[in-house]
């Protein structure tokens, strides 16, 4: 009790705080709040003969645009600024996201749809570089912490929303997006544009240009890395009740209760990446790699809907580490001139894996014949990567530190 005082003592910039995490938490919208209302939105427009595909398909249009458009965001945020971007892009995802309830073309929403991915990209992109920007390492860790405990919490919330929504008619579920506009209110009021080291705030504003050049190398082994974990972290999210399925649970009601308690799992991932703060990048990345790939690999063996119970607990967990240490091992990598940049670079890499991860389970589907046997080789892939990485970054993280030493 005391350490969790403690804890909440030590925040610092808690109205910033509280502002970023929930505006973290809008793009998940696009994903979260929708499936439930697919089958009615399906059947409204069941005159077009392609509604079947063309509404799942709208569902997850959002995490294309983000990957194509989240680079050059990045870039215009490092050279126009943070606030006014963000402040701008929630606005956009406000108006877009509602625009289908006011709608009744399928093409039309679909339209809006890309436009409000526009939006998110640059929503994702500015949030997470303003992590890097606001807090030092330890304070970073604790918002990234309370970003990962807050999702599950918010996403409960709106998936409670989604059906009563739906039941008032086919579109009423897009009301959920104008949750976004008191977020735009609260960051006109407490968000303000962060200063480069050594920088005046009357210099804020005249935003130079770099001194350094952009940090390829690293990164682009960020990239490859995101997109990695992205593929496997999406494996169970859109693919999960197929696998269900062949243990013999068929029954949506029946899935969505087995499946909620294991979900929480996601909040405890979150505080164990928080407890991992004082280790390397490399412990932090290998054990969510660890833990995701054995929840995958125990999901792909399962040989009854218990068994795979419990390994969703352990994949779960996994997941609640993912995206925690995913940035925060992109902010070490990012000085203050390039963040935006390069967290441009990891929004892409993260949501094309969210794009590509239906596509490539696909195809393990059919080179093993079974959904299962895709999980099997998905978890193995992710076992192998834990191993990787700790071997790869884990060696010139110790050289350095004895080169410290030494000096």
């Amino acid at each position: 009790m005391l350490r969790l005082v403690s804890f909440f003592r030590r925040l610092t910039l808690v109205p910033q705080g509280i502002t970023i995490v929930t505006a973290a938490f809008l793009p998940i919208f696009a994903i979260v709040s929708m499936f439930p209302a697919v089958p009615a939105i399906i059947d409204h427009f069941a005159a077009d003969p392609d509604a079947r595909w063309k509404v799942p398909m709208m569902v997850s249009a959002p995490g294309l645009t983000i990957a194509l458009i989240a680079p050059f965001a990045g870039w215009f945020v490092d050279r126009i600024g943070r606030r006014p971007l963000l402040i701008g892009a929630t606005l956009l995802y406000g108006v877009f996201g509602t625009a289908p309830f006011f709608l009744d073309s399928l093409n039309a929403v679909f339209a809006s749809r890309l436009l409000l991915g526009v939006a998110e990209a640059a929503i994702l992109t500015i949030v997470n570089t303003l992590i890097g920007d606001y807090w030092e390492d330890e304070g970073r860790r604790d918002w990234l912490m309370l970003q990962g405990v807050a999702g599950p919490f918010l996403a409960s919330g709106v998936i409670a929303l989604s059906g009563p929504a739906t039941a008032i008619r086919w579109n009423g579920i897009f009301l959920v997006y104008l949750i976004a506009f008191p977020i735009f209110f609260a960051m006109m009021a407490w968000l303000f544009e962060p200063k480069r080291q050594g920088q005046t705030v009357a210099e804020v504003a005249d935003t130079p240009r770099a001194t350094t050049s952009f940090p390829w190398k690293p990164v682009g082994l960020l990239g490859l890395v995101t997109l990695c974990a992205s593929g496997l972290y999406y494996v169970f999210i859109i693919n999960g009740g197929l696998a269900f399925r062949e243990v013999g649970v068929t029954d949506p009601a029946t899935l969505s209760a087995m499946t909620a308690l294991p979900s929480l799992s996601v909040i405890v991932g979150a505080l164990i990446f928080r407890a991992l703060g004082g280790r390397s990048n490399a412990v932090q990345l290998s054990a969510f790699f660890l833990m995701l790939g054995l929840g995958l690999l125990g999901i792909g063996m399962a040989t009854s809907a218990k068994w795979m119970v419990a390994a969703l607990v352990v994949q779960q967990t996994g997941a609640g580490m993912a995206v925690p240490s995913l940035i925060a091992w992109a902010q070490t990598k990012l000085p203050f001139e390039h963040r935006g940049r390069g967290m441009g670079v990891w929004t892409a890499c993260f949501f094309f894996g969210q794009f590509s991860s239906p596509f490539l389970v696909h195809k393990l589907n059919d080179a093993t014949g079974t959904m299962q046997g895709a999980f099997t080789t998905a978890g193995l892939i992710g076992l192998a990567l834990a191993a990787i990485l700790f071997l790869f970054l884990e060696r010139p993280a110790r050289g350095a530190a004895a080169k410290l030493e030494a000096a």
